[in-house]
């Protein structure tokens, strides 16, 4: 076995490779080992902050895959790292985890998606414990009727257009997220590698201003369609403090949801949730969703 090489950018050949391996394995385990932001940090080019270590068989295959991400100045980084399936039990997630750790200076927070038991004796060979449980939530769409969402007086619906609403919508998407560790911290760069994903369709893309300002957002709901799944996502709903408390948050959701079913035909949503947001998880059960599974993270202990 080669030694884990660390670096800071990858060539298109690497990233092939890696992209090639990532979905060999997600096509196994049924879910991706690296997250959608990964993966766009991993197609994105050169980020401050971000490693790509790569670890060959003596042969050179591309064997494993790990991702550092240090962006955020005060958690420590998250890492992520993926095996082909080809090449698993020869403990070269061990040498991947190990280099993460290395490189993170022992300070390190790392997903374990979907929960899986070979994640979670991997994560207790590296002497890392669970703290943080993401769960995804799933729900039939049909009988969602088609009335008009009420939404809080004064307040209307429009869906996003590129460009002129960026600044604002990352304002708000910063505010309603403050205190959340990916979500909150997300720039213009990571916007405009969302957008530029074929997914993006900004017609799924929804804003609450006031009826009196359009270009002040107030919340979103923004969907994303899997259409190799043909399942809908709430990608991402989110209130501004000042217009908290009033029932747009689940408004929102709803007109997401009818977008779904209706517009775009599909027969099942989902969405990801922290399991200690309590108050989120009561909102989405009682629109009818129920866990699916849950991913796991895991850190070292100071």
């Amino acid at each position: 076995m080669s030694d884990v090489v660390v670096q800071d950018r990858v060539t298109d050949a690497e990233r092939d490779e890696a992209l090639a391996l990532i979905e060999a394995a997600a096509g196994r385990d049924g879910q991706s080992a690296v997250s959608e932001q990964g993966r766009l940090l991993l197609r994105g080019g050169p980020r401050a902050g971000v490693l790509h270590l790569l670890l060959r068989a003596d042969d050179g295959t591309l064997v494993g895959y790990a991702q550092l991400d240090g962006r955020d100045v005060v958690e420590p980084p998250t890492g992520e790292l993926v095996v082909h399936p080809a090449h698993r039990g020869r403990r070269y997630g061990r040498a991947l985890g190990a280099a993460l750790l290395a490189e993170s200076g022992n300070r390190l927070r790392v997903w374990a998606h979907g929960g899986h038991a070979a994640a979670r004796h991997l994560a207790q060979s590296l002497r890392l414990t669970p703290f943080r449980e993401l769960r995804q939530l799933r729900r039939p769409l049909g009988g969602l009727g088609s009335a008009p969402v009420d939404l809080p007086p004064g307040v209307r619906v429009r869906t996003f257009r590129p460009g002129r609403d960026d600044a604002a919508w990352l304002a708000v998407n910063a505010a309603a997220f403050a205190h959340h560790p990916e979500q909150g911290a997300l720039t213009q760069a990571d916007l405009d590698a969302r957008t530029a994903e074929p997914w993006f369709d900004a017609d799924g893309f929804f804003l609450a201003v006031p009826d009196d300002d359009e270009d002040r957002v107030l919340g979103f709901h923004w969907t994303k369609v899997h259409e190799a799944e043909r399942l809908g996502e709430v990608y991402v709903v989110g209130v501004s403090p000042d217009a908290q408390g009033k029932g747009l948050g689940r408004a929102l959701t709803m007109v997401g949801l009818r977008h779904l079913a209706a517009d775009r035909a599909l027969p099942t949503a989902m969405l990801y949730v922290d399991a200690d947001n309590a108050a989120a998880v009561r909102v989405y059960e009682s629109l009818g969703f129920r866990t699916f599974e849950t991913d796991l993270m895991y850190r070292t202990e100071h």
